[in-house]
């Protein structure tokens, strides 16, 4: 199958315009999955809370997810997105899961980043996987890669790929410990990042770019530039993430010794 990112400079509370950006910038290129950032449509930099809510929409009702859905539908593919969810009046940062026939799954980040506590209530759902095509995807969003509690409870779960859309600040940090979860987990991993600033606030978020595809090994099969926007795709074999072994006598999750874990 084909997976890839797309990588926009999303305008902060221009939706509409967001996303017929994201869709010329499909038609770039031909995949079966796509990854977009985390909150691609609105923009990351939330000044009041009052704000999140006005922009905050309902899944699957709301016109971004209506809208990822027809374009799934049109180009015959699917697509792992972060959107700002409004369910009742909770806020969550959350990534839906879409194809040609509606909703597939969503996600609720689980840990929340910096500003985002005193916007966002936490994510409530359990992590999950579903199938696309030949591959059974799992999601996580952003500040989610630096847990590796979480990537590895989707590789128990059976996921082949994770989709990780990510609105990284950090330089370098998100990109690394995707490679490692891909790694120490033998899994794909696709992290769609976004590009440009943000200074809504007084403080500037400036967007690190470098979205990117990383194999079962952790080598890096594409990455963006840090500064320009971009959708590019490769073909993977989902299957190379079901064989998890290093040796053969040694397995990364039959080896694991739970017992022995103290978690909590």
């Amino acid at each position: 199958m084909r997976v890839g990112y797309v990588q926009p400079a999303p305008e902060f509370g221009e939706v509409k315009r967001n996303l017929d950006r994201v869709a010329d910038l499909l038609a770039c290129d031909r995949a079966d999955l796509w990854v977009l950032p985390e909150l691609f449509a609105t923009g990351y930099q939330f000044a009041t809370a009052q704000e999140l809510k006005e922009l905050a929409e309902p899944v699957p009702e709301g016109p971004t997810t209506s809208r990822l859905v027809a374009l799934a539908r049109e180009g015959g593919f699917h697509l792992a997105a972060g959107i700002a969810e409004n369910a009742d009046g909770r806020l969550y940062n959350s990534a839906v899961l879409v194809g040609p026939h509606g909703l597939v799954a969503r996600y609720r980040k689980v840990h929340l980043f910096y500003e985002e506590k005193r916007l966002f209530a936490p994510g409530d759902l359990p992590f999950l996987v579903a199938t696309v095509g030949e591959a059974r995807v799992g999601m996580l969003v952003c500040y989610d890669h630096l847990f590796p509690e979480a990537a590895r409870t989707l590789a128990l779960l059976g996921a082949d790929l994770i989709a990780h859309p990510a609105n990284l600040v950090m330089p370098g940090l998100g990109q690394l410990t995707m490679r490692v979860r891909a790694l120490e987990n033998r899994v794909f991993t696709v992290t769609a990042n976004r590009i440009g600033t943000e200074s809504r606030t007084g403080e500037a978020l400036c967007f690190t770019g470098l979205s990117q595809v990383v194999a079962p090994n952790g080598d890096v099969l594409l990455q963006a530039p840090q500064d320009r926007e971009e959708a590019r795709t490769v073909e993977i074999d989902p299957t190379r993430a079901r064989d998890k072994h290093l040796t053969r006598l040694n397995d990364v999750l039959a080896d694991r010794r739970p017992e022995f874990y103290r978690l909590g």
